[in-house]
């Protein structure tokens, strides 16, 4: 397929599944086109000779969409700023302790605790998983996915303190999981070189604040050329002109993209920059980049559910997406607890609401995305499967659950 026949694909594909959701089925959007997509990936694997050429149709649009490339370079941006233009800079200020506590330190200390429980676990079983393959399946799932969080609570009665926390969180966490990521598959691929603090230090620092810098710098750029006019279609252009010339330069200068998206959606969403009197362009340019959101957010979980065609299942496989769920989940609870009892007074949050923050910590289409991107080796299917079923798990079971956790807790 050439790129607009895909892109038409993609969209006809999304659109009917959307339909039969809104209309029959009625989950909460992503989860329902997502769930659809499965079952449409679960037919063509197993009734595809009944229905050949719509077999045909789903295998060959699965093996032509490059999903690790179209995801990270394409599409994250965009849904990054979007969430971020919509995040309230003011909570996130009341917070920003505990989401620059559990953003980093909560992800190393999820990272070491989901590898080293997966190590065990498969050593007993003797599934021959190496531990720097345990640490790197452990990098690349253990950040909450920003994506996945914005789609999913928009319709969850979560306290705000919490919903704050946890947005916050997905937005700023990727910056030390891909540092761990990146770290990781360098010793995998060169286990001879071994590890460096020095060099993970260097490589975080350039990453994390050579991509705020760049977000902070693009963004004010934006906003001092917003704030010059009153032309609506032009605010317009110059937003989404920003994202892409963000996500170029970013790749170009090898530092945080998604840092830098959510640095330049903070800051263009925290101010007002019309003089114009009829209406805000900033609400609505705020309800245009929701709208491209929810597109988006549609079209992306379709993607993830059809990557079940291109996915081998065993039973090892599938042993090890059960163990990787528990464990992620164990490994959540820890990393959230740990902090909390040696800096309860500071952080100023309740027990409870460690449970809440663990079943809230949802992974989306970026750990499936950084699995797809491993090199070839023994183990990288291994690792893609585990991911696609803790994705799977955390998008469906709890984020169909979420609000039944949230009323449970509270109550308490």
């Amino acid at each position: 397929m050439n790129v607009f026949a895909i892109a038409t694909s993609l969209f006809a594909v999304s659109s009917i599944f959307s339909f039969i959701n809104a209309r029959f089925i009625k989950l909460p959007g992503v989860i329902g086109v997502m769930v659809l997509a499965m079952l449409t990936a679960l037919i063509t694997l197993f009734a595809g000779k009944t229905m050949p050429g719509f077999s045909a149709f789903i295998i060959s649009l699965s093996g032509s969409i490059d999903f690790s490339k179209a995801l990270l370079d394409v599409m994250l941006g965009f849904l990054l700023f979007a969430s971020a233009l919509h995040f309230d800079i003011n909570k996130l200020k009341e917070g920003i302790r505990g989401v620059l506590i559990i953003s980093t330190i909560g992800v190393l200390l999820s990272t070491l605790i989901f590898a080293g429980v997966l190590y065990y676990v498969t050593n007993w079983l003797h599934i021959d998983l190496p531990v720097i393959y345990c640490l790197l399946f452990g990098a690349l799932i253990s950040p909450t996915d920003a994506v996945a969080v914005a789609a999913l609570l928009k319709k969850t009665r979560m306290p705000k303190r919490l919903e704050t926390i946890i947005s916050g969180e997905s937005l700023f966490n990727d910056g030390i999981g891909l540092v761990l990521f990146i770290t990781f598959l360098e010793i995998a691929n060169t286990p001879d070189k071994g590890f460096s603090i020095a060099e993970a230090g260097k490589l975080f620092a350039h990453e994390v604040f050579g991509g705020l810098a760049l977000g902070a710098g693009f963004g004010w750029l934006a906003y001092r050329m917003m704030r010059a006019i009153d032309d609506f279609q032009t605010i317009v252009l110059i937003s989404i002109t920003l994202v892409m010339v963000i996500t170029a330069v970013g790749a170009a200068l090898h530092v945080s993209i998604p840092l830098a998206e959510v640095a330049a959606g903070l800051l263009v969403g925290s101010r007002s920059f019309s003089k114009r009197t009829d209406f805000k362009v900033e609400e609505v340019l705020g309800k245009i980049w929701g709208l491209m959101d929810d597109v988006l957010n549609t079209i992306l979980f379709v993607m993830i559910g059809l990557q079940m065609v291109t996915i081998t299942f065993s039973d090892n496989y599938i042993l090890i997406g059960v163990i990787g769920i528990l464990a992620l989940l164990l490994a959540r609870a820890l990393s959230i607890f740990l902090p909390v009892v040696f800096l309860r007074r500071s952080l100023n949050m309740e027990y409870n609401s460690i449970l809440i923050l663990t079943w809230g910590g949802l992974r989306g289409g970026i750990s499936v995305a950084l699995a797809l991107s491993l090199p070839g080796s023994p183990y990288r299917e291994l690792i893609l499967a585990g991911s696609f079923f803790i994705v799977v798990f955390s998008v469906v079971v709890q984020g169909l659950t979420l609000n039944k956790v949230v009323n449970k807790l509270v109550e308490v």
